[in-house]
């Protein structure tokens, strides 16, 4: 081998891989998406260079000078990001990013609520009679019949009671849907469905026996984010269930860890806006606002929180960079090939 014919014909990469790292400044999304892939390239080529000339000339000062290009390159190829976690950035960004990373989980769980919930309470709304055994004891005083429709007829403690079953029941749900993740996610849309059925026949029965105004006016003001918070729990735990089923090309056990964490950090967050609909229902619903006011408190809550998950949650440029990088075909020289050739 003529090893100067070599370093000649391979020095230009060699160069333009070593301007590539100093232009990176160990931030490899600052490169871009074509800066990105032809950093990759230029990395594969002088790690085959490298263990050409070990194998070649392992005695040339050529060894060496490639050693410490391929040295510095692949800590940009293959870095772990060690930034220390940011309860801030956290808040501000990174929870709602995690709500809104996977679309199509977030919809498959609201129609697994809201779906069940809206047939349920047609029906019974329709049939009350059949579907009274449906409705838990403690929410019978809401499918009664009241002679003048306006309030469920029971003190305002009691009412404040009722709400706070319903609250509790709602935390429980968002816990159970999420732990039903490890189901494969079968265990998540069954709760959904469930709570849904119970949710929307207990509505239904009460429409029917004409307390639909009151008992929208006791449980609106939190409810809106409470079933909020229930589906992204079990949207959040269908992730655990996705990357079981389907890892993509990644290991299932590095795709499982990451989806994983990925979900806890929705369910802490998601239980934060928990207490915010607790402290609304204690502090709103036995205030006797009126029918309005509750409606404008429940649903503006709602929209602040969808909002901020649609402003917040937007993913950032290196996010963006990353997610057109993977929907490109890989180019011929970074696909695997079993061999490295110089």
């Amino acid at each position: 081998m003529n090893v100067d014919a070599f370093i000649d014909a391979r020095a230009p990469e060699w160069t333009e891989l070593d301007a590539l790292i100093r232009s990176a400044r160990r931030r490899p999304e600052s490169l871009g998406t074509d800066g990105v892939l032809r950093l990759g390239r230029l990395y594969r080529g002088a790690a085959a260079d490298l263990a050409y000339v070990r194998r070649r000339v392992p005695g040339h000062p050529v060894v060496a000078r490639v050693e410490a290009l391929v040295g510095r390159a692949r800590p940009l190829v293959y870095r772990r990001d060690h930034r220390q976690f940011s309860a801030r950035a956290w808040a501000t960004h990174g929870y709602w990013r995690r709500v809104r990373e996977r679309p199509a989980l977030l919809a498959l769980a609201f129609v697994a609520l809201f779906g069940p919930m809206l047939l349920s309470g047609y029906w019974a709304w329709r049939d009350p009679g059949a579907a009274a055994g449906l409705a838990p004891a403690a929410y019978e005083s809401v499918t009664e019949p009241r002679p003048e429709g306006l309030d469920l007829g029971i003190p305002v403690d009691q009412q404040a009671a009722l709400s706070a079953k319903i609250f509790t029941n709602n935390i429980r749900v968002t816990a159970v849907a999420f732990a039903g993740g490890v189901l494969l996610g079968a265990g998540s849309l069954l709760i959904l469905a469930f709570n849904g059925v119970q949710i929307g026949t207990i509505a239904g029965l009460a429409i029917g026996a004409g307390n639909g105004r009151p008992f929208f006016e006791l449980v609106t003001a939190h409810g809106v984010l409470e079933l909020s918070c229930i589906f992204v729990a079990g949207a959040a735990g269908m992730r655990i269930g996705w990357a079981i089923i389907a890892p993509g090309y990644a290991p299932r056990g590095v795709v499982l860890k990451r989806e994983a964490a990925a979900a806890v950090e929705v369910l802490v967050g998601t239980a934060l806006w928990l207490v915010v609909a607790g402290l609304v229902e204690g502090f709103v619903t036995p205030a006797g606002l009126g029918f309005g006011p509750v409606m404008a408190i429940g649903w503006g809550i709602g929209a602040i929180y969808w909002g901020l998950v649609v402003v917040l949650g937007r993913p950032s440029r290196a996010e963006r960079a990353a997610r057109n990088a993977s929907r490109r075909p890989v180019p011929r020289e970074l696909a695997p090939t079993g061999e490295l050739v110089p």
